[in-house]
């Protein structure tokens, strides 16, 4: 089993959400990709999230249909902070014989270096680059001090090109408190969610 990690925090998902890990999928021929919202990003302490069992409905409600799409609540069970290590360390304790692959954009891989053991990162997965279409190849001499030389090239071979899209949670966020629309911006099974629960009316925009 071929299987990708996308995390975030999904405060909502949205279709760049989706059209990133199909084009993953596809493009890396992965088995499944698991959507793992995060109980707390390191990247977003600043910001309060929507409750879990929020962001995991709509999660559900958005791979509704799809045999390969899967979502997952381990970050959330766990709690407290979500570190990709730990994640990374758990799902290999539970399915051992599985590759994985974890799905990240070219401005995440700049950090990564700063990220809690790196080294251990590249080591259980690899990092899936993905990149806009048109962008230049993205500089992976950032990992050759953390990743093992044939790690890196396996990395090299990774890199996913997916079409530009400009979907963002933030600003799906700030049109709901604003009373506008997001029809196609988000599956309409989550649109509908968000309408009917209440969501984001008021928010704090990060």
């Amino acid at each position: 089993m071929r299987i990708g990690i996308l995390g975030g925090s999904f405060d909502p998902v949205h279709f760049g959400h989706l059209l990133l890990a199909e084009t993953c999928r596809e493009q890396c021929r992965l088995d499944e990709i698991h959507f793992l919202p995060a109980a707390a990003p390191p990247h977003k302490m600043h910001r309060v999230l929507t409750p879990a069992s929020h962001r995991l409905a709509m999660l559900r409600l958005a791979v509704a249909g799809h045999e390969a799409f899967r979502v997952s609540s381990l970050e959330i069970e766990r709690g407290g902070v979500s570190y990709t290590v730990q994640t990374l360390r758990e799902v290999h304790a539970r399915q051992p014989d599985v590759e994985w692959f974890f799905l990240m954009g070219a401005d995440s891989l700049r950090d990564l270096p700063t990220w809690r053991e790196p080294d251990e990162i590249c080591r259980l997965a690899i990092p899936v680059v993905v990149r806009r279409a048109g962008a230049p190849a993205p500089d992976l001499t950032v990992l050759s001090g953390i990743a093992a030389p044939e790690r890196l090239e396996t990395i090299r071979h990774s890199q996913v090109e997916m079409p530009v899209v400009e979907f963002s949670s933030t600003a799906i966020r700030q049109a709901v408190a604003a009373g506008r629309s997001i029809r196609y911006q988000t599956p309409r099974a989550v649109e509908k969610y968000i309408e009917t629960s209440g969501l984001y009316r008021q928010q704090e925009f990060g």
